[in-house]
């Protein structure tokens, strides 16, 4: 059996011997060794090998006495005495400058290395966010230049030219998420530097009524409408905002929204909002000076009715929009386009629902619609307010009158029939909500048709 040895055993920092220092019994072999890292530390430690197996791995079991290994920066001293691994630590050759200089190039080529493997990922994912950036940029830009080709009356503009700058260089949408107030309220924004407002010159007033005023103005030199509302019509004009600024509603048959502004003149405030300008004026203004065409009448019908189509319809999506009823539909609420086509306006009044949330937002507006053109279900209040079904079909019904009102004015046999409003023979010009209930829900009147609408092949 082969002798067993007393070592001397500690772990770094060993000064000497004894130092930090314990026995280790029943060793084949003792030895003390000094190691220097990449970096240039040393570290010193003494210890024993008890199990052959480790012998291949620090010392040659066959080895009788001390035996110096020197392999790049470590320095093994064995030997096979009791408590002979005491004394001096073995010393290290000193580091020569081709160790440095090849430390510094294993540095610099992992570097390099990273950087070849890195880098052309880096390039190429730049690239392909650039290409992505322009692609997406004329695809915009296409569409935007096919719009107006196909329709001259699309006005197109730029997100820029929509900021309202404020105190903190505020935004519209940041105007709606705040509460707001008339008057002289802090609610209003201080509207200092360039504003929408102030980018616009009013050039003559088309239009008067209980909202305020509607004006022809002049914007980075066209035309547009300025409907200016009343301080005490605030909510209606938050409201058409809001609807407005709905992402999807743009539609070729739903008026073109610019933007909304707040502004002052002679020390009054004014709540502006800017559309797009059709000189032929609304429905109303158009049936009262033409007669129409069988193919007029045509054109004006379905371009009304596929505006209240879009309206209506939900658009699913992570960017979609919600249907929308308008609650105030009418010839007035209605511009003529120079086409013969027509586009829907005015949206103080409207609703929106989500079939996905089930929400239905009524908005904040105490104020009702056009009494003339209410239906049975709102007249007798029969109607439920929380169904959103229920309050697109007074669309439909109001839909229906101005469908008389157009058909009244179109030749037909020769002959085109003096614009009327919608029970015009049955109720005074100014109809109250009684004198309208009676009519269509008590006496179950309804608009006339003439005699000769049943012999023209169009009808």
């Amino acid at each position: 059996m082969k002798r067993r040895y007393k070592c001397y055993a500690c772990e770094p920092p060993c000064k000497n011997a004894t130092q930090h220092a314990h026995m280790c019994q029943n060793a084949i072999q003792c030895w003390k060794s000094r190691t220097r890292s990449a970096f240039g530390e040393e570290k010193v430690s003494r210890g024993c090998t008890t199990s052959p197996d480790q012998l291949p791995l620090i010392c040659n079991q066959n080895t009788l006495g001390p035996r110096k290994r020197a392999v790049m920066h470590v320095n093994i001293i064995c030997c096979s005495k009791d408590y002979c691994n005491d004394g001096d630590f073995p010393e290290l050759p000193p580091i020569v400058s081709d160790e440095v200089t090849r430390l510094s190039a294993d540095l610099s080529n992992t570097f390099k290395m990273t950087l070849a493997i890195l880098g052309p990922v880096f390039v190429i994912g730049l690239m392909a966010a650039l290409v992505y950036y322009f692609m997406t940029r004329h695809h915009r830009k296409s569409i935007m230049a096919s719009r107006i080709k196909n329709d001259p009356d699309v006005y197109l503009v730029n997100d820029e030219l929509l900021r309202a700058t404020s105190a903190g260089d505020s935004t519209l949408r940041e105007y709606l998420q705040h509460p707001m107030t008339s008057g002289s309220g802090s609610g209003l924004p201080l509207l200092v530097q360039r504003t929408l407002a102030k980018q616009v010159t009013l050039v003559e007033c088309i239009g008067r009524g209980k909202y305020g005023e509607v004006w022809r103005g002049q914007w980075h030199g066209e035309n547009i409408a300025v409907k200016i509302f009343l301080t005490r019509d605030e909510k209606s004009w938050k409201r058409e905002t809001e609807i407005y600024s709905t992402i999807l509603l743009r539609h070729e048959n739903i008026l073109g929204y610019i933007g909304s502004d707040m502004t002052s003149r002679n020390f009054c405030t004014q709540l502006w909002l800017l559309t797009h300008y059709y000189p032929n004026g609304s429905l109303f203004d158009h049936l009262n000076r033409n007669a129409l065409s069988h193919n007029d009448m045509v054109l004006i019908c379905l371009s009304i009715a596929n505006g209240l189509v879009h309206l209506h319809t939900e658009i699913l999506g992570t960017e979609g929009k919600p249907a929308m009823a308008h609650r105030d539909l009418k010839s007035k609420n209605i511009l003529v386009k120079s086409d013969g086509t027509c586009v829907i306006a005015d949206f103080g009044l409207a609703v929106t629902h989500s079939h996905v949330t089930g929400k239905l937002d009524l908005g904040n507006n105490p104020k009702v619609g056009t009494k003339r053109y209410m239906s049975p279900e709102v007249l007798d209040e029969s109607i439920n307010m929380q169904c959103f079904e229920a309050l697109r079909r007074t669309d439909i019904y109001a839909l229906g009158l101005v469908l008389w009102e157009v058909c009244r004015r179109t030749i037909s046999g020769g002959i085109a029939e003096e614009y009327k409003v919608p029970f015009y023979d049955v109720v005074p010009s100014d109809p109250s909500f009684e004198d309208m209930r009676k009519v269509v829900c008590v006496d179950n009147y309804r608009p006339s048709f003439p005699n000769r609408w049943a012999s023209d092949p169009v009808y």
